[in-house]
């Protein structure tokens, strides 16, 4: 069963329907016991990474998060502020993510944008590294939608799956292990969403 982790912030519903459309059994809940009983976790978001941490602080549910993934080996989909909350630290709020991925979540280097460009970034393509199986049967040129004023910066360059382009090359899809993150919003991408939603839930993870 995949829980769809509900902390008051994200799409919940939109993310619920497409899994269900593909016929995969889900749940929202924010109960710690049903999350601690998941196969697989979906972290949502939307909004600022200071108020989603704090929210996670207040409903218990960090720790919960922490020891499923690290412990358990539980797999984790982290979507738009959702994907940024498994980083590190964020210049968002200056304050501590999950810390379930070696990475930073950075603001937009307004310096470094074309004229005309503009924060938030607002876009629909991505370019996925090859032989990802996140993206396996997705239609290419694939389209996912992002509204974002902050992307990730990995430590390791191995970790980043997905890349797009806003002034210059930011990752936008990051694996680390049984971890994963998406900057983009796939429940609101169309069919596209729809593949990648069901390839998170039919992926192998090892032992």
């Amino acid at each position: 069963m995949i829980t769809i982790i509900d902390y008051g912030l994200g799409n919940l519903g939109s993310i619920k329907n497409m899994l269900v459309r593909s016929g995969i059994k889900c749940t929202i809940s924010g109960d710690p016991d049903v999350i601690r009983s998941a196969s697989r976790l979906i972290l949502p978001g939307v909004g600022h990474f200071k108020y989603a941490m704090d929210t996670l602080h207040e409903r218990g549910l960090v720790t919960v998060i922490q020891q499923r993934v690290r412990e358990a080996n539980v797999p984790l989909l982290g979507i738009c502020l959702g994907g940024q909350l498994i980083g590190r630290h964020s210049e968002e709020g200056d304050v501590a993510g999950l810390g379930l991925v070696p990475m930073d979540v950075v603001a937009f280097d307004r310096a470094r944008l074309m004229q005309g460009e503009k924060v938030p970034h607002m876009g629909w393509t991505v370019t996925p590294h090859s032989d990802i199986p996140l993206f396996a049967s997705v239609q290419q040129p694939a389209r996912y939608y992002y509204v974002h004023s902050f992307h990730f910066r990995c430590d390791d360059p191995h970790d980043e799956i997905a890349w797009a382009e806003h002034g210059y090359r930011f990752a936008s899809g990051v694996r680390h292990g049984n971890v994963l993150g998406v900057q983009f919003h796939p429940e609101k991408s169309h069919v596209y969403g729809q593949q990648l939603l069901r390839n998170f839930a039919a992926m192998d993870f090892g032992a």
